[in-house]
């Protein structure tokens, strides 16, 4: 065993990266490499990079450095979202050894042989456009929960987004290799599977980028078939666009004893000319009626939202219409993006660019709206008695969870809760705005 090659990870952006990065060391591990911890010395360094967020140059540089550090002689493997966009700015950075596209990545084992440190800097990508197939992935390591990748790649044109660059065109496959590699998943002992993918509800699209044919069905086909076969406690929705959000599913979500009540749905804006700009597929009427909808059949569900402040041309009056917006909705929390310039994207050539100074402010707006929301949703699940699957770490003699509606516990650590799912009275939001919480009083739970 000591003579196995070692091979170290480290990933940057979405859960989808994550499961991506899961399933590219499973590859390694069965060629052979022994897969080691990131501060570790290593044979190959990978790392899995985005470019949602900002300074992906200056954060990907920051992991090459570190990873040489521990071993000047490594491989250094580049991959992701930014690996696709960039490949000739990623070659420039000194130490890294190879950059792989949407598709390459797949297959580094065969590209990197035996991990020997080369003298130039090789790039292994195709064309985008030609980027048709979809590879299945889930994230291992987290004993309570895993990432199910059922999607990739979109569709859309949204003028802010370099996803589609990135990533291709949305394609999936079938719901009977889903369920297999669901069924993989939870024989591994976790208690919850998240889907996951790039443009979760166009699952059932095939690799024809002109057809709008779903040959392997529909995003709720799938969660029917899921429901029905695996056997988990858990199945949570990572993000679903709203016009992809059907009445059909949130019933069915309603009515699953083991999809959880929480869905995170991007608005991106309030203001109907805001969302024209960004060429959303929705304007806001729609997600009213959607989150209405949720909160008829589902009064105690999480909903989480997605929104970018700053897009060019945003004035004073559309934001404030997005803030009225969002603080009249029984939503409850949000994930703020200040918007930030993107190459090759519509919306980057807009001449009315909004004063980074203006970005941050309203940033900071909606970020102090998001904690009043989520307070004000934790407060009314206090005195409720609710399952939560309880993580294995601990801090401070203290151990944290989620119950089935996205609600962050702390209780005393013990042992015996680790990875397992219980019943608990939510008692009070502490300091740190984690609700603490105690074990159900068993003839309570015979009542509810």
């Amino acid at each position: 065993m000591e003579n196995l090659k070692k091979v170290a990870f480290y990933t940057l952006g979405c859960k989808l990266n994550f499961s991506e990065t899961s399933s590219i060391g499973r590859q390694f591990e069965n060629y052979g490499f022994s897969k080691v911890d990131f501060t570790s010395s290593a044979d190959v360094y990978v790392i899995n990079t985005c470019s949602v967020t900002d300074h992906a140059d200056r954060k990907c540089k920051k992991v090459v450095n570190q990873a040489l550090k521990h071993n000047p002689n490594a491989f250094i493997a580049i991959v992701g979202c930014y690996a696709q966009l960039k490949p000739q700015e990623i070659a420039q950075i000194p130490g890294v050894d190879a950059v792989f596209g949407a598709s390459e990545k797949f297959e580094l084992p065969k590209y990197i042989g035996e991990g020997l440190k080369l003298k130039e800097t090789q790039i292994h990508i195709k064309p985008i456009n030609e980027v048709d197939t979809f590879v299945p992935a889930y994230s291992f390591g987290d004993r309570t929960r895993t990432f199910l990748k059922v999607q990739d790649g979109c569709n859309y044109s949204c003028t802010f987004c370099t996803i589609p660059l990135a990533r291709g065109h949305s394609r999936s496959t079938t719901i009977e290799s889903v369920i297999e590699k669901a069924k993989e998943a939870a024989s591994q002992g976790v208690k919850e599977i998240v889907l996951t993918g790039v443009n979760l509800g166009d699952f059932g699209l095939g690799t024809d980028l002109n057809s709008k044919n779903r040959p392997f069905g529909n995003f709720y086909e799938l969660i029917q078939e899921l429901d029905s076969e695996i056997d988990i406690d858990r199945f949570r929705i990572s993000s679903i666009e709203p016009n992809l959000l059907t009445d059909d599913i949130i019933t069915w979500v309603s009515t699953s004893k083991k999809f959880v009540p929480h869905f995170h749905i991007p608005l991106q804006s309030g203001n109907d000319r805001i969302l024209k700009a960004m060429r959303r597929r929705y304007l806001r009427n729609l997600y009213v009626d959607k989150v209405t909808k949720i909160k008829n059949v589902m009064p105690d569900c999480c909903i989480g939202v997605d929104v970018i402040v700053g897009f060019p041309g945003e004035t004073d009056e559309e934001f404030l219409d997005t803030y009225n917006f969002i603080n009249e909705l029984q939503i409850s929390y949000l994930h703020v993006f200040t918007y930030s310039e993107r190459e090759n994207t519509e919306a980057a050539l807009i001449k009315e660019v909004i004063p980074n100074r203006i970005r941050s402010q309203r940033n900071e707006i909606l970020t102090k709206l998001s904690e009043t929301k989520k307070k004000a949703f934790y407060e009314s699940q206090i005195g409720k008695v609710l399952p939560v699957l309880f993580e294995h770490e601990k801090h401070n003699a203290y151990m944290y969870g989620f119950t089935s509606n996205y609600v962050k516990v702390k209780a005393i650590y013990d042992p015996l809760f680790t990875n397992e799912i219980k019943m608990v009275k939510l008692l009070e939001i502490d300091i740190d705005g984690y609700v603490l919480v105690e074990d159900a009083d068993v003839e309570v739970l015979q009542h509810i």
